[in-house]
């Protein structure tokens, strides 16, 4: 069984909520990954509980110990990030596979700048710089209603709203999408038709948000967590892995 193959049953063995199938299908590493992420959010919550009980000894444990882990899932970013950039995006022939592959690398550095500490400027900048090269993979080799160049400008648009507060760029971008999805609606493909209209409706929702939210600026906190596309964004990737 290939590579894609495996990616494709875990994914499925996921949705399905058979954990133990979904670990059959992925090689030691990633399952080290996903145990270390795991670990991460369960000795973080733990961290959490023991300060709002003032347990200062306890807290000093388990935050060198999530220190351990922190180290841990920096390694494991780094090496993924270093496959990806020397390997599979180079070698990625499709533009599915290539927006996939960028939207990844962003995937990745907020994981290892989440693990590692307040870098949030570098982190932003190497996102950012992600996040031009899928979109502009995404224009070229994808229509404007395909469900994963929109959910790529869904995401890019609330990545600038929220990250770095550039609500204009984020509405621009997000009309743009919708725009241009729109004026090509007629071509839709029955199978991407309720994926592509789901995130379409986000970004009108977001862009709802963002110009009321700006017209009201008593209300800022409103727009502290826009939509965001996930089972739609998901079933779109999933097929591009098969």
């Amino acid at each position: 069984m290939g590579y894609e193959d495996s990616v494709y049953l875990a994914k499925l063995a996921e949705q399905a909520e058979r954990y133990e199938e979904m670990v059959e299908n992925m090689n030691l590493q990633e399952r080290h990954w996903c145990s270390s992420c795991a670990s991460w959010r369960i000795v973080t919550s733990i961290e959490q509980k023991e300060e709002s009980k003032g347990n200062s000894s306890q807290v000093t444990l388990i935050k060198e110990y999530r220190q351990k882990i922190e180290a841990e899932l920096a390694k494991i970013c780094e090496d993924i990030l270093e496959v990806l950039d020397k390997h599979l995006i180079p070698s990625a022939k499709s533009g599915e596979s290539k927006v996939f592959y960028h939207k990844m690398v962003i995937t990745t550095v907020y994981l290892a700048e989440f693990a590692i500490g307040d870098k949030r400027k570098e982190s932003a900048d190497k996102s950012l710089e992600a996040y031009k090269n899928a979109t502009e993979v995404a224009q070229t080799d994808l229509a404007p209603t395909h469900p994963i160049r929109l959910g790529l400008a869904l995401n890019f648009s609330v990545f600038y709203y929220e990250i770095l507060n550039s609500p204009d760029q984020a509405c621009h971008l997000a009309k743009q999408a919708f725009d241009d999805a729109i004026a090509e609606l007629d071509t839709l493909s029955e199978e991407s038709y309720k994926d592509s209209t789901l995130i379409m409706q986000l970004l009108r929702d977001n862009l709802t948000l963002w110009t009321s939210s700006e017209a009201e600026p008593a209300a800022p906190e409103a727009a502290a967590a826009p939509a965001e596309t996930k089972e739609a964004e998901a079933e779109a990737e999933n097929r591009c892995t098969r």
